[in-house]
């Protein structure tokens, strides 16, 4: 390198460390809740079943795959258990719910949805969750089904013992 180049390497200024930086962006504004309004969007999973669960402020009404909740639901027991955080809350008739049910079964889907609506009713007001924790409405039930063993009929039934 001659001197002139070196001269010209030395003219360029780097900002040092500790420097701060000038730049055009300006800072992010704070993002909406995504309970805006009342609306929320959440997912419940129980066994294989998963539950897509949209809560808007309504008149208590029930969207299940197109279907009320007493046509996908006929069983008492599963309706009573789906509605039951709404009742916790004291809102049985304050929000429409409109929910995409898919795989495992009737009772895996009823799970999966109680869990789904106390989700979103969290994400729609904060007040509300220690009375759901306290009811278990916010714990996903873990158990699954145990898978079969070789040598075995199913996942611990063993073949009939012949004696002789």
């Amino acid at each position: 390198m001659t001197s002139t180049e070196t001269e010209a390497v030395e003219a360029v200024e780097t900002p040092a460390v500790g420097d701060a930086v000038a730049t055009s962006e300006t800072p992010a504004a704070p993002r909406p809740s995504r309970a805006a309004g009342g609306n929320a969007q959440t997912v419940g999973r129980r066994k294989e079943a998963v539950v897509r669960v949209r809560v808007v402020p309504g008149t208590g009404e029930f969207k299940l795959n197109g279907r009320t909740l007493e046509e996908y639901f006929p069983n008492k027991v599963h309706q009573q258990l789906i509605r039951e955080p709404l009742v916790t809350v004291d809102k049985p008739d304050s929000f429409d719910i409109f929910a995409n049910l898919h795989g495992g079964g009737i009772s895996g889907q009823a799970g999966a949805l109680r869990l789904a609506i106390a989700r979103a009713l969290v994400e729609v007001d904060a007040d509300d969750r220690p009375a759901l924790k306290k009811a278990g409405f916010l714990t996903r039930d873990a158990r699954a089904t145990e898978r079969k063993k070789y040598g075995l009929k199913k996942a611990r039934k063993a073949p009939q013992y012949s004696k002789r």
